[in-house]
C-alpha cells in the first residue's frame, strides 16, 4: 500500500516563499508519474505542476499556467520524495495543496491508480 505525506504548508505574505515536501512509502518507481495539485474552497482540485514517470516520452515536468515562472517542481527518485518551491506567492495561490503519486506516467491513471496525501494549508496574505 502506497502512503504518501506533505509537509511545508504556512502562512506568508504576498511576494513571499515556501516549499512544499512530500515523501512517498511504499513500492512505486520511476515509471510513477508524481505531481502537486490544489483546491479552494467549494472548486475542484486542479493541477498546479507534475512530473511525469521516467518511461513516458517526456518524462519532464508540467507546470499550470498561473503558477509558470513561479514555482519549481523537483523529484528524488531515488528517496520517493517530490518538493514544490513556490515563490512570489500571490493570495490567489492560497489553497489547500495536495501531493499525488500515480503508476500512469502521464498522471492520467484511474482513481485506483492513484495515491493522495492529506492536504497542506497555504494561505498567502495581501
Amino acid at each position: 500500500q502506497i502512503q504518501v505525506a506533505e509537509s511545508g504548508g504556512g502562512s506568508v505574505q504576498s511576494g513571499g516563499s515556501l516549499s512544499l515536501s512530500c515523501v512517498i512509502h511504499g513500492k512505486i518507481d520511476r515509471t510513477y508519474c508524481m505531481g502537486w495539485f490544489r483546491q479552494f474552497p467549494g472548486k475542484d482540485r486542479e493541477e498546479v505542476a507534475l512530473v511525469r514517470g521516467a518511461s513516458s516520452s517526456d518524462g519532464g515536468t508540467r507546470y499550470a499556467d498561473s503558477v509558470k515562472g513561479r514555482f519549481t517542481i523537483a523529484r528524488d527518485s531515488a528517496k520517493h520524495t517530490l518538493t514544490l518551491r513556490m515563490n512570489s506567492l500571490k493570495p490567489e495561490d492560497t489553497a489547500i495543496y495536495y501531493c499525488l503519486t500515480d503508476r500512469h506516467g502521464l498522471c492520467q491513471g484511474r482513481p485506483w491508480d492513484r495515491s493522495w496525501g492529506q492536504g497542506t494549508q497555504v494561505t498567502v496574505s495581501s
